[in-house]
C-alpha cells in the first residue's frame, strides 16, 4: 500500500475534497527569479499530482535557501510556484504568506484536485526555532490549514522542525513516494547491501564525510576519495599538496582511515595523478590546468580534478559492483577544465549492473549539468544532507515522528 492510499484509509477510504498539506522540498538554485536547476521540483511533482488526481485540495508547503525568519524577496517561492504550475499542468495559486490572510484565502478558494503553493515557510521564525512552544505555535497555524499532512520533503527530514516534524504530530499523516523510494534505497546500502559494494566520496572537505567514513568503512569492500578532500588524505600519506584544499586538523584522523582500511581489508584507492592550476578558476580568468602526479604537486599549485589515469582507475573499480553510492564531485565540475573525473566516474555509474545511487547535493547537480540522462542511474537522491545523516547511523527526526505510530 502506497503512503497516499494508507493516507486515504485514514481519512474514511478517500482524499477527495481533503485539504492535504504536503511537505516538499523545492530549494532551487536561481539567479534572480531564473531557476538553473528544477530537479528537486521535478521530483516532487509525482506525489503532488497523485494527490490532486485522486481529488485532493494540495496545499503545498516548502522553504528556498535559509532566510532569517522574515520575508526576503531573494527567497521568495513565487518562481517556483509557476515553474510547478508548469510541469503538473495546471495553474498553481500562490500564497504571498505562510499561514496568514493570503494563505487561508488560497486554501478556502481550492477545489478538489487543485493545488496551492504557500510562500517560503522559513519566512516565519516557528518554522526552524529551537523552542519547541514556538515551533508548536507555527505547527498549529499549518495544520490549521489541513485535514492530513504528506511528508515528501527527503532533503530536510533530518531537520526538526515544524513543518517536518511538528505538523506530523497534529494530523493524520504518511509518506510520500519521493520520501519512501529514499528510505528504502538508503536501507538497501546500509543493511545487506549486494556485494560488490563500492563507496565514491569526492567533495571539499573530509570533515563534511567523516562520520560517513567511520560508518562505512566496516561496510564498504572498496573506498575511493576524490575532490578537494582528498589532499587531506595525500597529505596523511606524506605527500605535499601545494596550494590544495586541506584540512590539517584532520589529517590524523585520514591516517586512521588508511590504517583501518587496510586492516579491514577495504580498497581505500586515491588518485595517482591531479589536474592542478596557478589559481581557482572564475568566469573572468582564464585557467592554466596541467597533470602531475598525486604526490608531486608544486608548491605554487593548487590540485582542481582528479587525473585522466584516476580517473579511467576509479571507472576501472566501479566495474563489476552491484552496490554503488556517490557522493561529491571528483573536481571542480563547474568548469570544463576540471570536469573530466567528474563525467567519467558518472559515465561509469551508468553502466553499474545493479544499484547505483546519486547522493544529492552538487553530485545530482553535476550529473544535470554535464548533460546526463538521470534514468541512467539506478537513483538519484534529492536530499545530499539527509542521506549523509542517514549512512552516518544518525536518526532522522522527519522519518521518526511518520514511523513512531506504526511502530505503536
Amino acid at each position: 500500500m502506497s503512503g497516499i492510499d494508507a493516507l486515504a484509509a485514514q481519512l474514511g477510504g478517500s482524499v477527495r475534497g481533503k485539504r492535504v498539506l504536503v511537505r516538499s522540498d523545492l530549494n532551487v538554485p536561481l539567479d534572480g527569479a531564473r531557476i538553473t536547476d528544477d530537479g528537486r521540483i521535478r521530483a516532487s511533482v509525482p506525489t503532488i499530482s497523485q494527490l490532486a488526481d485522486a481529488g485532493a485540495r494540495v496545499v503545498v508547503t516548502a522553504h528556498l535557501g535559509r532566510p532569517k525568519g522574515a520575508p526576503e524577496d531573494r527567497y521568495s517561492l513565487r518562481p517556483v510556484a509557476d515553474r510547478l504550475g508548469e510541469l503538473l499542468g495546471t495553474p498553481v495559486a500562490f500564497a504571498t504568506d505562510t499561514v496568514g490572510e493570503s494563505a487561508q484565502q488560497n486554501v478556502a478558494a481550492l477545489g478538489d484536485g487543485e493545488v496551492a503553493l504557500l510562500e517560503n515557510v522559513r519566512f516565519n521564525p516557528g518554522e526552524t526555532s529551537k523552542d519547541d512552544a514556538e515551533r508548536g505555535a507555527f505547527a498549529d497555524q499549518l495544520a490549521a490549514l489541513a485535514d492530513a499532512f504528506v511528508s515528501d520533503g527527503f532533503g530536510v527530514v533530518h531537520r526538526k522542525q515544524a513543518s517536518v516534524y511538528d505538523v506530523a504530530q497534529r494530523l493524520p499523516h504518511a509518506m510520500g513516494d519521493l520520501v519512501a523510494k529514499e528510505i528504502d534505497v538508503l536501507r538497501r546500502l546500509t543493511e545487506d547491501p549486494e556485494r560488490p559494494f563500492v563507496v565514491l566520496l569526492g567533495g571539499s572537505k573530509v570533515s563534511d564525510k567523516l562520520a560517513v567514513i567511520d560508518n562505512l568503512l566496516g561496510k564498504a569492500d572498496k573506498l575511493l576519495v576524490g575532490g578537494g578532500m582528498l589532499f587531506t588524505f595525500l597529505a596523511a600519506q606524506g605527500h605535499p599538496v601545494g596550494k590544495s584544499l586541506l584540512e590539517v586538523d584532520q589529517v590524523d584522523t585520514c591516517k586512521e582511515y588508511l590504517q583501518r582500511a587496510a586492516a579491514a581489508g577495504v580498497e581505500l584507492l586515491l588518485p595517482t595523478d591531479i589536474v592542478v592550476a596557478s589559481a581557482f578558476p572564475s568566469a573572468d580568468t582564464a585557467s592554466d590546468p596541467s597533470v602531475v602526479p598525486a604526490d608531486a604537486i608544486p608548491d605554487d599549485k593548487l590540485g582542481l580534478d582528479i587525473g585522466p589515469d584516476s580517473a579511467k582507475a576509479f571507472a576501472a573499480a566501479l566495474t563489476g559492483a552491484k552496490t554503488v553510492f556517490w557522493n561529491g564531485p571528483m573536481g571542480v565540475f563547474e568548469f570544463d577544465d576540471f570536469a573530466g573525473g567528474t563525467r567519467t566516474v558518472a559515465e561509469a555509474l551508468t553502466r553499474v549492473d545493479g544499484l547505483s545511487v546519486v547522493g544529492g547535493g552538487d553530485s545530482a547537480a553535476a550529473v544535470r549539468q554535464l548533460g546526463f540522462d538521470e534514468s541512467a542511474f539506478g537513483h538519484i537522491s534529492t536530499g545530499g544532507g539527509a542521506s549523509l545523516e542517514y549512512l552516518e547511523g544518525k536518526d532522522l527526526p522527519g522519518i521518526d515522528v511518520l514511523e513512531s505510530d506504526q511502530e505503536n
